[in-house]
């Protein structure tokens, strides 16, 4: 287990408190462009998706792809979805920050 300085602590609450509230946001505009989807509405462009995913909510468009069953198969998105996670996960081992799993 890695120790943390009192530099790093302070930087927890508030990285936190981000990826929750960034990754809650994700999953509601998830959330929307199903909707807007169904309706026939203007929709939510792919830029802004994977935009909310590249500042942290990639968590959150994971769950809510899966549990909307929205963009499952959408090329390249999916791609670049899961490459924005594994470069994500690759800084936070280069930065020795703890993984949730």
């Amino acid at each position: 287990m890695m120790a943390f300085g009192i530099a790093e602590m302070n930087l927890i609450a508030p990285i936190s408190i981000w990826l929750i509230v960034i990754n809650l946001w994700t999953v509601f505009r998830f959330w929307q462009d199903k909707r807007f989807a169904r309706s026939g509405a203007r929709r939510i462009p792919e830029a802004d998706l994977l935009g909310l995913a590249t500042i942290g909510g990639t968590v959150g468009a994971l769950i809510a792809r899966h549990l909307f069953r929205h963009k499952t198969r959408k090329q390249p998105f999916s791609t670049y979805l899961y490459l924005i996670g594994i470069v994500q996960v690759g800084v936070a081992i280069g930065f020795g920050l703890p993984m949730p799993f």
